[in-house]
């Protein structure tokens, strides 16, 4: 087995290997890599490669003496199958020595949380840190683990499953699956802006990943009579994770209650597509100076959907 950098010829191997992975994510594939409009990021993409077929996985860049991943992307490090631990020892020594070998200094890498994985194990993770890496960061996301034998309502806390009851009997109120992307970026963009920040993809973004990966992107619109007043864009990495990627309302309907609503109709749709989570993102303090500060009134609220803790790590080693 060796590591080589990835070409344009692998393209659709990639493809199929991280499709068939334990926890490869559509942030992986080579397809949602070409969203990105040409010369955005450079990309040095790495496989394992065993007698002309890949075992092993890595997106990324090269940045000075430093191999990041992901890059361009919410998730990286290496994908593999479901492997044993003496296997994980090998890819991550041979992914240090190969780092060594063309002269860089650091390797940084976030994988995606355990819950994305087929069948949990951290092989990779005692690997890593076996071999001299240390955690440099930590996110704290939430996820509601789904089951079908359960009311979903009933999950929730009594101020929330009040809400959406009475989003449901409001003749006025509904929630459409649509793809009125138009109708839902101006809802993203004055979200974002209370926080100082902007969206991570623009409009052309999105409706590129649409239609480059129509069956990973789905959005969700909620309206008052006529007016659009939220929406949530779940993006759908892998089999296992449902991501609200962007969950959004006009605070000026905030009497209305659209996210509830909304959280309600994704959590069902999820289920019932055979989900086994859905991950409602991270919930940092981006005002904050340490990235790392939680935000705790976010947090506390994504906890009214039974929503429960997991944790985004990057893994950090100095060759």
């Amino acid at each position: 087995m060796e590591i080589i950098r990835y070409t344009e010829e692998w393209k659709e191997k990639w493809d199929d290997f991280v499709l068939g992975s334990n926890n490869g994510t559509m942030f992986h594939l080579q397809k949602f890599f070409d969203y990105h409009a040409p010369g955005r990021f450079k990309f040095d993409h790495l496989m394992y490669v065993h007698k002309g077929e890949i075992r092993a996985v890595v997106p990324g860049t090269i940045k000075g003496d430093v191999f990041e991943s992901p890059v361009g992307a919410s998730y990286g490090s290496i994908v593999t199958s479901d492997i044993k631990f003496a296997e994980a020892m090998e890819l991550v020594s041979m992914l240090k020595d190969y780092c060594k070998s063309i002269g860089l200094k650091e390797i940084m890498l976030t994988a995606a949380p355990m819950v994305y994985e087929k069948y949990q194990n951290q092989n990779l993770d005692f690997a890593m840190l076996w071999q001299g890496f240390k955690f440099s960061l930590h996110y704290i996301s939430s996820a509601i683990k789904l089951f079908p034998d359960r009311d979903i309502i009933s999950r929730f806390s009594p101020a929330i499953r009040r809400n959406i009851r009475a989003s449901i009997s409001n003749p006025d109120i509904r929630v459409e699956i649509n793809e009125r992307y138009d109708e839902f970026y101006p809802i993203l963009i004055e979200n974002k802006a209370r926080h100082d920040v902007k969206p991570t993809h623009t409009l052309e973004d999105l409706l590129k990943i649409k239609e480059l990966m129509p069956d990973k992107i789905k959005l969700f619109m909620i309206y008052y009579k006529d007016k659009p007043i939220g929406g949530s864009c779940m993006f759908y990495p892998n089999e296992t994770v449902a991501l609200c990627f962007y969950n959004m309302l006009y605070y000026d309907y905030a009497e209305y209650k659209p996210i509830p609503r909304i959280m309600y109709e994704v959590v069902k749709d999820s289920t019932e597509a055979g989900y086994q989570y859905v991950d409602i993102g991270v919930s940092q303090d981006t005002k904050a100076e340490n990235p790392m500060t939680p935000s705790m009134g976010l947090i506390e609220f994504k906890e009214k959907f039974d929503a429960k803790t997991i944790m985004r790590n990057t893994f950090h080693i100095t060759l």
